[in-house]
């Protein structure tokens, strides 16, 4: 006999779950998402303060710090049960926290504001940079489910742990001395400038073994999901597809951010390619929309080759016509010139090689308009409707390969 409900109330339905445990696990990811926001705003405010609010601030670094977080609360709302949600919380709270305390120790050491309490704990902790640095690697280890390949890899974990716990210590070592000693003193990021330096030999080296050893263990995390890929199939192979595609633009922006003023327009464009992996890291989680990813590498791969081919084809002109050739062109008409024919050349030569990218990198689709292509090329000599409709049933089971197909022909009134 089950006991009598107060009136009034309604008796939960079997297999329902009360509403404070469905939203027990989203609440820590919102509060760690709006605490890296509060962080961010005051970044902003410090920045300000010790006269470091300048285009480089508020640039790509307010939209990769929003789109890390973004991620972050998605993925641990959605998979709380998957490390890489936290995981990325945490890493973008470390950096930014590491920043805000920088700036709070500038202004006591460097610009004098000495009535500041808790300057010395700002200093201890502005080396959590390198907490960040370390946790960060483990997302790629852990993608796309969170959980590790096999019990063995536990155990490189485990000696992950004590490697980053040396780097650590080596670095914060300092600057516990100098706070211990009062002889503090720190460049305009926070970082101490008064480190003490190795005697040589064992001394010396361990910090460069101890980091060489660290970078080892990542490159046997990259390794792993290679390894991943060439086994996967399906759903899983597209989820590591998004994973290498978003790590390979990520590096392909963030290197050629270098070879540019970080002042400039491109510069900052170039500086936002850090809020490309966090994108692609949970587009591939969340599993949303991943087979557009073969479209998304060929475009890609498509426009650079012709943006690249364009652009040789553009300077060569441009110094043909104004050094090499024996009656030389004034620089506007060359570059006039140069112009209209990279501007004549650009669907030719997208239409090639989009054909080749696709040929290898998005083998589906160059099979499906192939198919369409042949279908088209026999149906202008068709005459018979019934075979008109049997080319066009094949052409489409070859294409999407559905489970069945049927056509209707609408008759003529």
């Amino acid at each position: 006999m089950g006991e009598a409900q107060p009136a009034g109330r309604q008796a939960p339905a079997a297999g329902s779950r009360p509403r404070r445990a469905r939203l027990a696990p989203r609440a820590p990811a919102v509060g760690l998402g709006g605490l890296v926001l509060v962080l961010a705003a005051t970044n902003l405010v410090l920045a300000g303060l010790v006269r470091q609010l300048t285009i480089l601030n508020i640039g790509p670094a307010v939209p990769v710090i929003l789109t890390y977080a973004g991620v972050g609360v998605v993925i641990a709302r959605r998979q709380p049960r998957n490390p890489i949600g936290w995981i990325l919380l945490v890493f973008i709270l470390l950096f930014v926290l590491s920043t805000d305390v920088g700036s709070y120790a500038v202004l006591h050491y460097r610009l004098g504001h000495r009535g500041l309490p808790f300057a010395p704990a700002a200093v201890l902790l502005q080396p959590l940079w390198v907490l960040a640095i370390l946790l960060f690697p483990l997302v790629i280890l852990l993608f796309p489910d969170g959980r590790l390949p096999s019990r063995r890899w536990r155990w490189v974990l485990w000696g992950y742990a004590a490697l980053g716990a040396c780097v650590t210590a080596a670095i914060v070592g300092p600057v516990i001395a100098a706070v211990a000693g009062h002889t503090v003193h720190i460049d305009s990021f926070g970082d101490l400038t008064n480190k003490p330096r190795a005697a040589g030999g064992a001394e010396a080296a361990a910090p460069v073994l101890g980091l060489a050893a660290v970078m080892v263990i990542w490159l046997s995390f990259v390794a792993r999901q290679v390894l991943s890929w060439r086994r996967a199939a399906g759903e899983r192979r597209q989820q590591l597809k998004w994973l290498a595609c978003g790590a390979a633009l990520t590096l392909a922006l963030v290197a050629s951010s270098f070879a540019v003023p970080s002042t400039s327009v491109a510069g900052q464009v170039l500086g936002l390619g850090l809020a490309v992996l966090p994108v692609s890291i949970g587009v591939g989680i969340l599993k949303y929309r991943l087979y557009e990813i073969d479209r998304i590498i060929s475009r890609t791969l498509a426009y650079a080759v012709v943006t690249g081919l364009l652009v040789g084809v553009y300077a060569g002109l441009v110094l043909l016509a104004t050094e090499a050739l024996p009656v030389r062109l004034s620089t506007p008409v060359a570059v006039a010139g140069a112009t209209l024919a990279a501007a004549a050349l650009f669907n030719p030569l997208r239409r090639r090689v989009q054909r080749a990218v696709d040929r290898r990198f998005n083998r589906a689709r160059y099979d499906a308009d192939a198919t369409v292509a042949a279908f088209a090329a026999r149906l202008k000599g068709a005459v018979d409707l019934d075979t008109a409709r049997a080319e066009l049933a094949d052409a489409v089971g070859r294409s999407l390969e559905p489970a069945h197909v049927s056509v209707w022909i609408r008759q003529p009134e």
